[in-house]
């Protein structure tokens, strides 16, 4: 991630939970399985008693969230719209901590980390279940907005003023200057 700029959701959770561990977060997933098979992976976390996401993905809806819910189920429920397009649908959540894996070596890897990878897709998740009037409502008025604008970020969810950043927008990808910068100033990461 650092060196390419880009990130996809479970490498922008890991990155955050490498980082908030060092400020005295524990490095809490928060994993969401889809109906359709592409799962999503955010990095959460409690600050003054209350639940958030950090999280990265290519839809607006499924960045992450403020610390504002009083249970993961509650912060979970803000994603529940977002997860519905032509093909997805949340059909259950889990809570892991990446403590579980011991001493594998999650956080400087330079290789790909399979092991935090099945560990999300192996851990219990609770069942989430909306009911198909719901469904289709949902489906209709998604349809609906790609068929009057296929490239606009869907943002129109009720949940938007709980979002992190910029609700109208995906992040933009991080200008290289800056990871240049930080990669001058962290010894693993130099070559």
């Amino acid at each position: 991630m650092i060196t390419t700029g880009t990130a996809h959701c479970l490498e922008a959770a890991i990155t955050s939970a490498a980082i908030l561990e060092q400020h005295g977060y524990p490095p809490l997933m928060l994993s969401l399985e889809s109906a359709d098979k592409l799962d999503h992976v955010l990095y959460l976390f409690k600050q003054n008693g209350r639940w958030g996401t950090i999280a990265r993905s290519r839809e607006a809806g499924l960045h992450g969230r403020k610390p504002v819910f009083r249970s993961v189920r509650d912060l979970v429920l803000t994603y529940v719209e977002p997860y519905v397009d032509f093909t997805g649908r949340l059909t259950g959540y889990g809570v892991g901590t990446l403590s579980d894996l011991g001493d594998y070596d999650w956080r400087f890897s330079r290789k790909n980390v399979w092991k935090v990878e099945e560990y999300l897709l192996k851990m219990p998740h609770k069942k989430y279940h909306m009911s198909k009037r719901r469904y289709v409502q949902v489906l209709r008025r998604y349809k609906a907005f790609r068929a009057a604008d296929s490239d606009a970020p869907v943002n129109y969810y009720d949940s938007r003023p709980t979002w992190m950043g910029n609700p109208n927008s995906p992040s933009p990808p991080i200008p290289k200057k800056l990871f240049r910068e930080i990669r001058g100033k962290i010894s693993f990461l130099k070559s």
